[in-house]
């Protein structure tokens, strides 16, 4: 989900399933600037992590997070936390320009990192990180929300390892999102240099579950362009985005994000999301089937020899990406995801953003 800071809209609920005894992993929450903070955490303490600490500047951000998690104590700063033996996990929901820094004060402490994404915003940053991790030896995870967050979308990438489509080649993803009230966002929302741009925020889940479910190690960014199309008054804000992506193993992708939703539409944003593959195809309807009016979400159609079938997943298929991200930081492996996926679509999301032709600009 794109910027915001609307709380608990951003803590998908799962069926517990601990991998660990309480108490055994200590996690902390640091820097509150965007809602997925309560996503974040909400999925590690699903899976047993226990959440000691909150340190934002904010105390009212902090009041309003120690609502919803009780168990945790707010810390008198970030030292405070990054000091914590017991700590083992830092989350972070910083202002997207700043989650490098702090990624990196982070694993100079010795613990491992999980931040909103998108993880940085420049090539810099990357590099940055990069030489971070080598030094450290500790981890930059990323919540790509859309994928690792969403049952549909770990239903699929189940589909998928079955060989229900045979290989996929192409994907068509489909991400907008809703603004409401431009005066409810923050300052930074629409300051770019904060921000990224659109390609870079909302177009990195895009851009990963393409990596993700075509098996794309490296890919180049083809074209992509960027407009600002019904914001005016906000000329830094890019509405609209697009770009398409050719993947080392021949896999192609084209996706669209936008801050266009309607008022009329029941939710956030009609997220969707077309796999092709050599026998079939399978087509997410994430968050809303539109026109039933029955309020449901998570809805995947599969087509491919065998026939039609239309599956409705939620509350079937959980969120196993935190457990298992709580047993890589444990045993040191990558089980939930690879170091090198997760730069990977951070690393593609800034190229589509640096190269993007502007095709409209505001008020013109």
């Amino acid at each position: 989900m794109g910027n915001g800071n609307d709380g608990m809209n951003y803590a998908p609920k799962g069926k517990p399933e601990p991998v660990v005894s309480k108490g055994t992993f200590c996690i902390a929450a640091v820097a509150l600037d965007h809602g997925h903070i309560y996503g974040m955490c909400n999925g590690l303490t699903e899976a047993g992590a226990t959440l000691k600490w909150v340190y934002d500047r904010d105390l009212k951000k902090v009041a309003d997070f120690i609502k919803a998690f009780p168990q945790a104590q707010a810390a008198g700063s970030e030292e405070e936390v990054l000091r914590d033996p017991e700590v083992r996990l830092v989350c972070s929901a910083a202002i997207t320009s700043l989650r490098s820094a702090l990624g990196i004060r982070v694993m100079k402490a010795g613990k491992d990192y999980f931040t909103d994404k998108a993880p940085l915003t420049t090539l810099e940053q990357l590099r940055e990180v990069k030489e971070a991790i080598n030094e450290t030896g500790k981890k930059y995870m990323v919540y790509y929300s859309e994928r690792i967050h969403v049952e549909a979308a770990v239903f699929a990438g189940q589909l998928i390892d079955q060989g229900a489509i045979g290989t996929p080649i192409h994907i068509d993803g489909f991400g907008p999102h809703r603004v409401g009230a431009p005066e409810s966002r923050p300052e930074w929302f629409f300051q770019k240099e904060k921000y990224g741009g659109i390609l870079c925020d909302i177009g990195s889940h895009q851009i990963e579950q393409f990596l993700y479910y075509c098996g794309v190690k490296d890919a180049k960014v083809q074209y992509s362009q960027v407009g600002n199309f019904s914001h005016p008054d906000y000329p830094e804000l890019e509405d609209f985005g697009d770009a398409v992506l050719l993947g080392d193993n021949g896999a192609t992708q084209h996706f669209r994000v936008d801050w266009l939703t309607p008022k009329g539409l029941s939710t956030w944003g009609d997220g969707r999301t077309f796999i092709l593959g050599t026998r079939g195809y399978i087509e997410l309807r994430k968050y809303v089937n539109i026109g039933t009016g029955d309020g449901s979400s998570d809805h995947v159609f599969l087509v491919n020899d065998d026939g039609e079938q239309h599956f409705e997943v939620t509350g079937k298929v959980g969120y196993p990406f935190f457990g298992q991200l709580i047993l890589d930081c444990i045993n040191r492996t990558e089980n939930a995801m690879t170091q090198e996926h997760a730069l990977k679509a951070a690393e593609l999301c800034v190229r589509a953003e640096d190269q993007a032709v502007i095709i409209k600009e505001a008020g013109r």
